[in-house]
């Protein structure tokens, strides 16, 4: 009796990672497969991945999309948003006490914002008490591709977003700079803007990621360009590096 009931608890674990692996293969091709490819792409028979598709279908999690084309369907959609708005409205409490010490220890002002499309956001912003300081709005609304804050998120986002970005950009050399500059931010770990954005403001970004190392953010700190030395701008740096690892082990994220 108990050997049936371990037998089919294991069926029904194997059947759940198969019917993950689907949507896993789903979400990284960024669009639709076919049957065989998505066949393929977990290694099970097309006839099993059929069944699978099925069944996914019913619940509205997988949709036909044509000529035996496969895609994520809008309930699977109507949870991802789900999640990416739980993670959002966690995020700005999570933040807040952080970016306030930010802000203390760089006397700049501090800055959180995420992706809207080919936009950043800002959802929370810390003043620094300085006689001279960076004002901004919750709600200000940059272009991706510009900014510290903006590239911050950019350089982390996947190719489609970046190729979205790149498209609205001419001429050429433009994009190749902006590439380039993507490029150093992923390796160095932050950004860097000297009045990108705003005229006389210099800024510095880092990403902030979730649980499963996706970017969610970027925390920024920005002030006017005459304080940002090279003393102070390398111990910003290290400051919003630091500040960044922190909200993301706070959302779970343990890579380092």
């Amino acid at each position: 009796m108990s050997t049936n009931v371990e037998v089919r608890s294991m069926n029904g674990t194997q059947t759940l990672s198969r019917a993950l692996d689907i949507l896993f293969a789903l979400a990284e091709a960024d669009g639709s497969l076919s049957v065989s490819d998505i066949a393929k792409k977990v290694s099970i028979p097309e006839s099993s991945t059929y069944r699978f598709l099925q069944t996914l279908e019913q619940n509205g999690i997988v949709e036909r999309r044509g000529k035996g084309q496969i895609g994520l369907g809008m309930r699977i959609l109507d949870l991802a948003r789900s999640l990416s708005q739980q993670v959002h409205r966690e995020l700005v409490p999570l933040s807040l006490p952080i970016m306030e010490e930010l802000t203390t220890e760089t006397n700049e002002t501090s800055l959180l914002f995420i992706r809207s499309g080919a936009n950043a956001i800002c959802i929370q912003n810390v003043k620094s008490k300085a006689l001279i300081q960076y004002s901004t709005e919750n709600g200000r609304i940059l272009p991706l591709h510009l900014g510290a804050s903006s590239k911050a998120i950019l350089a982390y986002e996947s190719e489609k977003v970046v190729h979205n970005v790149l498209s609205k950009l001419a001429p050429e050399t433009v994009q190749e700079a902006l590439l380039a500059d993507l490029a150093q931010i992923r390796k160095q770990g932050y950004s860097l803007s000297h009045g990108e954005a705003d005229a006389d403001v210099s800024a510095i970004g880092a990403p902030v990621f979730d649980a499963r190392g996706t970017l969610v953010a970027s925390l920024s700190i920005a002030g006017p360009k005459y304080r940002f030395d090279a003393v102070h701008r390398e111990r910003a740096i290290s400051a919003v590096i630091e500040a960044a690892e922190q909200i993301s082990r706070r959302l779970g994220n343990l890579y380092e």
